[in-house]
């Protein structure tokens, strides 16, 4: 189990993790052993999470979800299978982390009748400052 949060957590059958060579630091390792993991998470099939929650993890992933609703995570930043395997699992975990959040709804207010007119006035400040600033043609 992919622990998220206390009360949530991913079951590990709904993960898929491919090891494929990386680019990157490695050295003449890198060219013969496959350290960079893919791991799948099939967010709209998934029953670990509420439907909300697998909602927003779509949005928020943006490109990384294909067109079937298939999340993909490429871990290659270490040189070892294990650490990139705790990577792609971390971001994983951060990212439904994210999606629980339950953003609040925007509440549309107008601007006071004093602030419209503290606007204005600076502007018009502002305008006069200019004023003052332009060269005007001496007719001596």
């Amino acid at each position: 189990m992919l622990e998220i949060t206390p009360t949530l957590s991913i079951d590990e059958r709904e993960l898929e993790e491919r090891f494929i060579r990386a680019s990157g630091p490695g050295g003449q390792n890198v060219n013969k052993v496959s350290t960079a993991v893919e791991l799948r998470f099939d967010v709209r099939r998934s029953e670990s999470l509420p439907h909300a929650v697998r909602d927003r993890l779509e949005r928020l992933a943006g490109r990384r979800v294909t067109d079937d609703g298939v999340l993909v995570i490429r871990a290659e930043r270490h040189r070892t299978q294990e650490r990139n395997r705790d990577d792609a699992r971390t971001r994983l975990a951060d990212l439904v982390r994210e999606a629980l959040h339950v953003p609040k709804k925007r509440v549309a207010t107008k601007p006071s009748r004093a602030a419209r007119a503290r606007r204005v006035d600076s502007k018009v400040k502002r305008g006069g400052v200019k004023k003052l600033r332009q060269s005007r043609p001496s007719f001596d």
